[in-house]
């Protein structure tokens, strides 16, 4: 379970950065809009997985030093990381049928059971 999870957040990093290219931070953020992360979500786990990602070419990364502050690290997007995200997308497509079966079938036999 722990790895399909993992893979949830990676794939999802990889759709907020179909948008543009993004700093870890404002990825934490996308993610919470998402419903995937709330303030308990540790950031080391997001930078984790987007080093994870570097090093699958699924993501670049370089350091951002134009704006004001501290240097960040900014990530976008490879054509590795799209074609990931396209078979997820179909991986989640295949399992969305899957459970909708699944309640289908629970709800015609949970409404079957009271007629016993």
């Amino acid at each position: 379970m722990a790895r399909r999870t993992k893979s949830f957040v990676q794939s999802s990093l990889l759709l907020l950065l179909q948008g543009g290219e993004s700093h870890g931070y404002a990825l934490m953020e996308g993610l919470k809009q998402l419903g995937l992360a709330d303030d308990s979500l540790n950031p080391s786990v997001v930078y984790r997985g987007l080093r994870e990602m570097e090093e699958w070419d699924w993501v670049t990364s370089r350091w951002d030093t134009q704006e004001s502050g501290p240097s960040r690290r900014v990530y976008r997007i490879t054509p590795q990381g799209e074609a990931h995200l396209e078979n997820w997308a179909g991986e989640l497509g295949e399992m969305r049928n899957t459970l909708d079966r699944f309640l289908e079938a629970h709800s015609k036999g949970s409404g079957q059971r009271g007629r016993s």
